[in-house]
């Protein structure tokens, strides 16, 4: 087999990390962002006059971001060595994750095997059952023609062992408070102060979560809950990290920075929201232009 074929085997499977990446972040982790001092305030967001806890103010953030059901996503992800990729695009969640990315990768051995199979970006569409990508003409012209591949959900375990577990989850309940959820189940939940992202005005909490203690107080969220998080955190190896995120007045998160360790290397993730409400509504590719995901991995493990 040439060098091309070799890395159409390696991209099957390897943008399937890369499209996760792209909408859910590293593992639903968390970032350092500019902690202040030992946190700056302990109590609260002076909103309206109000005044919140932190917890408070999250937990309002988390509602309100979740019935938000869409947005417009920016992001830059780093992953170790094997990729550096930016996303931009509309994705909702209101019934399944659903939306529209392009995806283009800049750096790590992923961008090079992208590279071989003809082009560093791509554009990525994610459906309540499946996400699919399409790949370029170079990797079309060795696939019977066809341009996209379809990863359904309940076929992710076959890219092996407990991550392929965790890659279903994060693709299925990947929204924006996901990364609220984790900074309250850190237990570490700190109002740094008021800052402007983009020209609005937004107030910065900023946490570390230890994924072996889980607060289960003041956290305001369920046992259940923490047992999830959890789970998925140790399904991919992380064990700390670092939470950022930014709330406007409406209580929307308008950033979130992520930092941290898995048994993989390090990883970052910085991503901007906006246009909440955007449409996000997405059609499948054409079937006859479609390959599926199980279907590669089986000729490629007929052909080895």
């Amino acid at each position: 087999m040439g060098k091309s074929t070799s890395a159409r085997r390696a991209g099957v499977s390897i943008v399937a990390v890369g499209l996760l990446a792209g909408v859910a972040g590293c593992g639903g982790s968390g970032s350092a962002g500019a902690r202040e001092g030992s946190g700056g305030d302990s109590g609260a967001s002076g909103r309206g006059g109000a005044v919140l806890s932190p917890v408070a103010a999250l937990l309002s953030a988390e509602k309100s971001t979740n019935a938000a059901d869409s947005a417009r996503v920016e992001s830059t992800t780093t992953m170790g060595s094997l990729m550096s990729v930016t996303a931009e695009g509309s994705v909702g969640w209101s019934d399944g994750l659903s939306g529209r990315l392009t995806l283009t990768y800049t750096g790590g051995t992923m961008a090079a095997t992208m590279r071989q199979m003809g082009s560093t970006s791509m554009e990525a569409r994610y459906l309540p059952d499946a996400y699919y990508a399409r790949m370029g003409d170079s990797f079309a012209a060795q696939a019977g023609g066809k341009h996209w591949i379809r990863y359904p959900y309940d076929a992710l375990a076959d890219l092996g062992g407990g991550s392929g577990a965790y890659l279903k989850d994060q693709m299925q309940n990947s929204t924006p408070n996901q990364s609220v959820k984790l900074l309250l189940a850190s237990g570490d939940v700190r109002r740094v102060g008021e800052e402007t992202v983009r020209g609005k005005e937004t107030t910065h909490y900023s946490g570390t979560l230890d994924v072996a203690d889980l607060a289960s107080r003041n956290s305001g969220l369920s046992a259940a809950q923490l047992a999830d998080l959890k789970k998925q955190l140790e399904q991919v190896g992380v064990t700390t990290e670092t939470i950022d995120i930014w709330v406007d007045g409406d209580d929307l998160l308008v950033k979130k920075v992520e930092q941290g360790r898995t048994t993989n290397g390090t990883y970052s993730q910085t991503v901007h929201y906006s246009d909440y409400g955007a449409d996000a509504s997405v059609q499948a590719p054409p079937a006859g232009d479609t390959a599926e995901f199980t279907e590669l991995l089986r000729k490629q493990s007929s052909t080895r």
